[in-house]
Formats: C-alpha cells, sequence, structure tokens
C-alpha cells in the first residue's frame, strides 16, 4: 500500500457515516471558534486597558528630571531650578520616527475653595494645543469649553464640581504653595467641566493653562515638571523611549525617559499574564475535544475490525493499518479546520469592525486604574490563529491514535471467528 492508498482509505471511511464525521468536524470547528474569540476578546480587554490606561492622562512615555519621581517635588523640575530649553526637548523628542506628540506639564498640590467648600486637589497645567495629542482628559467635556490661555480659567471634574457646588461660570479660589516659598493663591473661573468615568480622577484634578499655573506657582516658563510623550503603539514605547534617552543625551540636561512599563508596571503584568493564560485556554479547549473525536474513531475502527481483519489476513502489515486509521484522524482534521476557519474569521471579522455596546447592562469599568469602554472588543492575533490550528490537528491526530493501535494489532482469527 502507497501513501495515497492510505489517504484514500482514510477519505473513504470519513464517508462511511457522515452525520458522525460532519458532528465531530463541527465540534472540532466549535473549538477552534471558540479558542479564537476566547484569545481576540482577552486581546481586545488588554488593548483596551492599556490604550485608555495610557492615553487617558500617562502618556505612552513621560520625561522628568531624575529626581522628580517618586515625590513629585514641586521644585525638582527639568534642568533643577535653573530650568532648561524643554521646547527643544520636545523637537527631539518629535523627530523619533513612533513618536506623533509631545506636550509639557506643570503640576501643583492646593486648595480649591468655593463659599463655604474647600477641597484639596491636584493642579495640572497644560499646554492647550498640544495636549490633546498625548491625553484625552482635555477632550472629556461635558459642560462648558476650553480654558483661553491668556485668561485666569481653568477646568475641573464632574465630582469634584458636586463636592464644591461648582457651575460652569463659577468663580474658584486656588491656594497652593509657590517654589519661592510663599503661598500663592488667584481666582479662576470655571470655564467647563470634564468627565472621564473614573471617579478618583474627576474628583481630583483641575487642569489650567499652563502659564497660569506657572505663574501660581511662581515658576519661571522655562520650569517644567514633565513631558508627556504620544506613540504611534503602545507597545513601541518602550524601544522609542530607549531611543529618547540616547537622542536627549547631547542637550546636556539631566533627564529620565519612562515609558508606561515603567509608569504601569501592574498594566504590563496584566498583558504578560493574559499571554501565558492563551496557552492554558487552547490546551483545555481542545483537551475536551480530543475526548469527542477519540470517541468518534473508536467507533469508526470497531465497525471495521472485520475489515482491518481481512486486510491483515491477506498480508497487511499492522504499521499499514495504523497509517490508514491515522490517515483517516488528519484528514477529519483538515475537514475540522477548514470549516473552522470559514465559520471563524468572517465572524472575528465582523465582530472586530462593529464590537457590540454593552452600555445597556454596565455603566463605566475600571481595571487596575484604567477605564474600560462598555464594548465586546475583538482583536486579531494571527500568531495564536496559527498555533491554534496545529494545536487541532495535533488533537485529531492524537485522538486517532489509541484506536489505530487496536485496529492494527487485533488477531484477525479471533475477530473473524466471532470471538
Amino acid at each position: 500500500m502507497t501513501l495515497p492508498s492510505w489517504w484514500l482509505i482514510g477519505w473513504r471511511n470519513l464517508g462511511r457515516n457522515p452525520r458522525r464525521t460532519f458532528i465531530t468536524a463541527l465540534g472540532l470547528a466549535a473549538g477552534y471558534f471558540a479558542v479564537i474569540f476566547m484569545i481576540g476578546f482577552a486581546d481586545g480587554l488588554k488593548v483596551e486597558m492599556i490604550e485608555n490606561g495610557t492615553g487617558l492622562m500617562t502618556g505612552q512615555i513621560q520625561i522628568h528630571s531624575p529626581r522628580y519621581r517618586p515625590d513629585r517635588s514641586l521644585y525638582e523640575t527639568i534642568g533643577s531650578r535653573a530650568g532648561a530649553d524643554f521646547e527643544a526637548v520636545i523637537r527631539t523628542a518629535l523627530q523619533d520616527p513612533a513618536v506623533v506628540a509631545a506636550a509639557p506639564r506643570v503640576y501643583g498640590a492646593g486648595l480649591l475653595s468655593s463659599g463655604q467648600s474647600t477641597r484639596g486637589g491636584m493642579l495640572m497645567g497644560i499646554d492647550l494645543d498640544r495636549e490633546p495629542g498625548v491625553s484625552r482628559l482635555g477632550n472629556s467635556l461635558s459642560q462648558g469649553r476650553a480654558p483661553t490661555p491668556a485668561a485666569n480659567e481653568l477646568l475641573i471634574g464632574t465630582e469634584m464640581a458636586r463636592r464644591l457646588e461648582l457651575q460652569v461660570g463659577d468663580e474658584v479660589i486656588l491656594v497652593a504653595p509657590a517654589a519661592d516659598g510663599s503661598m500663592g493663591n488667584d481666582i479662576f473661573r470655571v470655564c467647563g467641566l470634564y468627565r472621564t468615568g473614573m471617579a478618583e480622577l474627576d474628583g481630583a484634578f483641575a487642569l489650567v493653562p499652563i502659564r497660569s499655573l506657572q505663574r501660581l506657582l511662581a515658576l519661571d516658563p522655562g520650569r517644567i515638571h514633565e513631558i508627556a510623550v504620544s506613540t504611534t503603539d503602545p507597545w513601541l514605547a518602550p524601544e522609542a523611549g530607549r531611543r529618547l534617552a540616547a537622542e536627549l543625551a547631547p542637550l546636556g540636561v539631566e533627564l529620565e525617559v519612562l515609558d508606561w512599563t515603567g509608569l504601569r508596571p501592574e498594566m504590563l503584568e496584566y498583558a504578560l499574564l493574559m499571554g501565558s493564560w492563551y496557552s492554558i485556554v487552547v490546551i483545555i479547549v481542545f483537551a475536551i475535544a480530543l475526548f469527542g473525536v477519540a470517541n468518534t474513531m473508536l467507533m469508526s475502527t470497531f465497525e471495521r475490525r472485520r475489515e482491518f481483519s481481512v486486510m491483515l489476513a491477506l498480508g497487511a502489515r499492522p504499521h499499514q493499518i495504523l497509517l490508514t486509521v491515522i490517515s483517516e484522524a488528519t484528514a477529519l482534521g483538515w475537514i475540522s479546520l477548514v470549516l473552522g476557519v470559514a465559520v471563524t474569521f468572517p465572524l472575528i471579522a465582523w465582530w472586530h469592525q462593529y464590537p457590540i455596546d454593552l452600555s445597556w447592562i454596565y455603566g463605566d469599568l475600571t481595571m487596575l486604574g484604567a477605564l474600560i469602554r462598555p464594548v465586546l472588543r475583538i482583536e486579531y492575533n494571527f500568531p495564536m490563529s496559527v498555533w491554534t490550528g496545529l494545536a487541532l490537528l495535533l488533537t485529531a491526530v492524537t485522538a486517532g491514535l489509541y484506536p489505530a493501535a487496536r485496529a492494527a494489532w487485533m488477531p484477525p482469527a479471533d475477530t473473524l471467528s466471532g470471538l
């Protein structure tokens, strides 16, 4: 018997009971779809978390003075107390092919007072033109408008507005320790309210034009605390951060360049955990499918035990019977894979293009300090699709080994005699 003969017999045997063959192939195809769907959903959740965790406020890369973190002292600006040409830093950063935007920031802590209410909060000075390129914080307006750079105006979160009983157009007094040892204070007008969906963020940060906050904190125009950088893809940030550190060194300013994997290590650990979970999903799904295929192959070989006995009695070798049954299992695996791919990828492509909105079931969800949109988002993972297909074929072949061994080494005389 030649190899084509084994394949012909294997394919022919699949047609002996087409209903059973179809049900088994459909089960394996369903397992393939289940694995691709679960991995795609996990990837969607991971991408959503990283994009929102870095794009909402943090940015994919941050540049500070080496002494700024973790205490985030008011005095530790880039270039120390003398300041630095941060515009040169921004220009250098924007020359990197992975960088799409960069924006300076100033931070301060102070009190916001309105009427009889006073609350502590973080003051964040932003460049109104550049900040939208690195974060969505200033673009989350629910009421009002953006501040005017020359005016004493600010944005506050809806939660802070609720606590201070403020509305758009109201005045609020800011009091904050200044860099010269004095106590900065001024009156600002609330020009808008933002809402991110994260109560801890909406209740803590007030967004102020960067020059207005520098005047309040007695900081020279050249003194900033941070440059936030946005990249085309969050996963490009580690390599881009290493390049930026080397490219910024000739400027002669002490700088610390950190990407999101160092700023938000919990998100990186979650992403790595999800990656290790994928292989477990594949093993569990196809381990269950293994028993279904093995049952089909056992039934198929049991029904043809007399046929195999006649072949053995006429001179066929046991390994030839073994290869015939393995060929049948392999053919079943290929049919299942083709059926699985034909069903899975159109559905995944449609789901990726039109994610299902689940906002009617639950509202905003946060995970590891990141806002997760209530949508069932599916991402492509082509390497895992290939590995899952190989796992499907391996499952089919493995399931056929035991039935093939039983068929190959059965005593033909006992079977033909009816024992």
